[in-house]
């Protein structure tokens, strides 16, 4: 059953985007209203308005919101994730070196394999705090990165990695494989990273983003591409390959943020180049520091041979 809500502009909306103003009146992400008002489920007096038109205080905008999801529909499904290995497991915590192509945990639009779904199929109990679908997740990689992932078994362990991410105290280490060589060779990107104005599923430099930091180095240099260590010191969305996307130095492989299709297929590389190899924080329980190690997946490792043949 849908649901159609009448609401007034008001006067502190004047002027602003349909998308940013209405997604605060209705608590939805701006680009859920986009993703409406592009179905034409939002308008002014009768008429539809698109998501860059601009809001009038004191005018009347009807919304028609789809219904509601159901539940069951982002339910852990406990089931095995092939390839996922178990790198340390305690009353705490459980670190797992997760494969590309598996998801931190359930969402709108992903059918296919998750972590969470992975340790509940091996009998791990993890932490309860969090959205249902997400508990115990205390940080994310993308689908099609892999490598290490902490993951909360205790409500201590939770709240005490939460932070530690919060006040950027973990050591988070990522090998890229990026088109051309980055000059210099070692630095830092500091550029705000906000959504794409135009995909909803993409993000973008963009002078309203979010702070978002990356350093990097260079390991090794090839006629076609550079391997690269990343330390992320913020853990934006998608931030290691919006910001080498940015410097037109995409990570080989990634077609989403410009890579070249035709050396991808060179590389045999179905996803981007781009693993999570280290891992470190201070332990929940015992406060001792932790370090994890995760060596390249098979699809990475042949890649990387092959650009260096």
């Amino acid at each position: 059953m849908t649901d159609s809500r009448t609401l007034n502009v008001p006067d502190g909306l004047e002027g602003e985007r349909v998308d940013a103003g209405l997604s605060r009146l209705l608590g939805l992400s701006r680009s859920k209203v986009a993703e409406l008002a592009s179905e034409g489920h939002i308008s002014v007096g009768g008429r539809a308005v698109g998501k860059s038109d601009r809001l009038q205080a004191g005018e009347w905008v009807e919304v028609v919101l789809p219904p509601a999801r159901e539940p069951e529909e982002l339910a852990v499904r406990a089931e095995p994730v092939e390839g996922m290995r178990i790198v340390h497991d305690d009353t705490e915590m459980v670190v797992v070196d997760k494969p590309a192509f598996v998801a931190a945990h359930p969402s709108v639009g992903w059918s296919g394999p998750t972590v969470v779904g992975g340790l509940a199929a091996a009998g791990y109990r993890i932490s309860t705090s969090g959205a249902p679908e997400r508990q115990g997740i205390v940080q994310r990689l993308d689908v099609g990165t892999s490598g290490l992932m902490v993951v909360a078994k205790s409500e201590r362990a939770y709240t005490v990695l939460k932070q530690a991410f919060r006040d950027r105290v973990v050591d988070k280490t990522y090998h890229t494989l990026v088109q051309g060589l980055p000059d210099p060779h070692e630095g830092t990107i500091d550029a705000p990273i906000g959504r794409h104005p135009g995909h909803d599923y993409r993000f973008a430099v963009r002078n309203e983003g979010r702070h978002s930091i990356t350093h990097y180095e260079l390991l090794e240099a090839h006629r076609r591409a550079s391997l690269l260590q990343v330390h992320l010191e913020t853990g934006r969305t998608h931030q290691i390959r919006v910001h080498f996307s940015a410097l037109r130095h995409p990570c080989c492989g990634d077609l989403t943020y410009g890579a070249d299709p035709k050396l991808a297929a060179e590389l045999g590389l179905q996803r981007q180049w781009l693993h999570a190899v280290k891992l470190g924080f201070e332990h929940p329980g015992s406060g001792d520091y932790v370090s994890f190690e995760s060596p390249y997946p098979e699809d990475l490792r042949s890649a990387l041979d092959r650009i260096a043949g």
